[in-house]
């Protein structure tokens, strides 16, 4: 059998909750149990976390719905899902701009889960319960180490890269499964204990009590919306990846939506459960921000009875969490790529991972070009790429040709019409308010500058591409009526 037609037999979940866990696999990570029990510390607590169900439900479901739906329809990688839609030419240099972003936002990641092992490496060592431990000399001096920091950039990108070898179902889908599974038993474990702490009880009344006047802040919604957008990653191409994947009789609104965006929720709330006891309990502060998990945490573990063993049992989920999101993400531009060249899975897996480490040496080395990075591609790249994927579904393709065909395929729920409007309008709407609110925010900033950068070269260069590669390969005789589209 030649190369090309070994390419054609396309792999597939070998179980429905193989694909399940891929999808809270992918989404569940550091955005979950670093970023949201630190925002909504700042945003109000139980009142952040009501504005972010809300955006969740309402915007993030339909438009994973959409993304898996994608990707099940035309059972292809990113740029082959836009051409199936667009048409050949250079509109299918929109799946372009998803891959760049989705590099770009990898190559900033990886170097992140290399924190989360640094520190569950050290949680075995029994670092954070030693005499004379200090969490914040233990964290500046990590950072200020580049052969630490690019050890464990390496560790990762060789990891992932190692498990992406194995395939979707040998690799992603052995790791995913018992993963996400230990992640939640650790959680609820770290919960239950810090509820028998003294101090505990205000703990719960900080995250399940409604301040009702954050309610009415705009700043509690946008960092709900930012939240809800990162954590799911709708727009970064991992759940039309994962959807292109999927067998003909697996359910899209279930597993791409619903069961995604509960798992989401009751992963990212279950992490503030166990945060926000141990944190009053000890009288740390709710708003201390990004350092709440690598600072602030650790410095409860000595307090603790047994403090070796949950410390251990936090960052080993923790790092499961952050490397089972690498993997998916990763596994995007292995799809794509290997669809669009002569590379076989092996080569195409060594390509984009050694491009995704070497793109991440400076975020290694340095954490404030990691913060700029996650500003510039996280603010702006982000709302770029989900734009061009809901989009191309609401614009091109059609919302009701999508829900017909593939959104209530053998689907146990069944969506409505009301999800078109949602689709072609209200999630659009949404990212441009987003990126606008930016724009006004941080005029004249150098990270908005970056921005825009982004924002025009990022669609010029992925249009100018694909239009002189489409157009080339295109016959003579065709290519007219080819480039209608564009």
């Amino acid at each position: 059998m030649s190369e090309s037609e070994a390419k054609t037999a396309r792999a597939e979940w070998g179980t429905r909750f193989g694909f399940l866990m891929a999808m809270v696999g992918a989404m569940v990570g550091v955005g979950n149990i670093w970023r949201f029990p630190y925002v909504a510390g700042q945003n109000g607590g139980g009142a952040f976390i009501i504005a972010f169900l809300v955006l969740l439900f309402v915007l993030a479901v339909p438009g994973l719905m959409a993304e898996v739906a994608l990707g099940r329809y035309t059972g292809k990688g990113v740029i082959g899902a836009f051409r199936d839609v667009t048409g050949r030419g250079g509109l299918v240099g929109l799946g372009v701009v998803v891959l760049l972003v989705n590099i770009a936002l990898m190559s900033y990641y990886a170097p992140l889960i290399g924190w989360t092992l640094y520190y569950a490496i050290h949680s075995l060592l029994g670092t954070f319960t030693g005499a004379g431990f200090g969490a914040e000399a233990f964290l500046d001096g990590f950072l200020a180490n580049p052969v630490l920091t690019m050890t464990m950039h390496t560790i990762v990108m060789a990891g992932i890269a190692g498990v992406l070898l194995l395939g979707i179902r040998q690799g992603v889908e052995r790791v995913v499964v018992v993963a996400v599974p230990a992640l939640v038993v650790s959680l609820a474990v770290i919960a239950i204990r810090g509820l028998t702490l003294d101090g505990a009880s205000e703990g719960l009344a900080f995250t399940f009590g409604i301040q009702w006047e954050f309610l009415f802040m705009s700043s509690t919604w946008i960092e709900a919306l930012g939240q809800a957008l990162f954590s799911t990653g709708l727009g970064w191409g991992i759940a039309l990846t994962v959807g292109s994947y999927l067998r003909e009789y697996d359910d899209v609104p279930l597993g791409g939506g619903v069961f995604t965006a509960i798992g989401e929720a009751s992963i990212g709330i279950l992490a503030a459960f166990a945060i926000f006891p141990i944190v009053f309990a000890f009288g740390l502060d709710p708003a201390a921000g990004a350092g709440l998990t690598f600072v602030s945490l650790v410095q409860i573990f000595p307090e603790l009875v047994g403090g070796v063993f949950w410390g251990m049992l936090f960052f080993l989920g923790f790092f499961l969490a952050a490397f089972t999101s690498g993997l998916v993400i990763t596994e995007v531009g292995v799809t794509t790529v290997s669809e669009e060249t002569r590379l076989s899975r092996t080569q195409t897996v060594l390509a984009v991972c050694g491009l995704i480490w070497v793109l991440g040496i400076p975020s290694a080395l340095s954490a404030d070009f990691l913060d700029f990075a996650d500003f510039v591609f996280g603010s702006w790249g982000l709302p770029l790429a989900t734009l061009a994927i809901i989009g191309v579904i609401g614009w091109k393709l059609g919302p009701e040709r999508l829900r017909v065909l593939s959104v209530n395929d053998n689907a146990g729920i069944y969506i409505g019409r009301w999800w078109n409007p949602v689709v072609k309008f209200v999630i659009p709407a949404v990212m441009l308010f987003i990126m606008g609110f930016f724009a006004v925010e941080e005029f004249g900033t150098p990270e908005m500058i970056w921005g825009m950068v982004v924002l025009v070269t990022f669609p010029v260069a992925g249009y100018g591409v694909m239009h002189y590669l489409e157009g080339r390969d295109r016959p003579p005789e065709t290519a007219d009526v080819a480039g209608g589209d564009d």
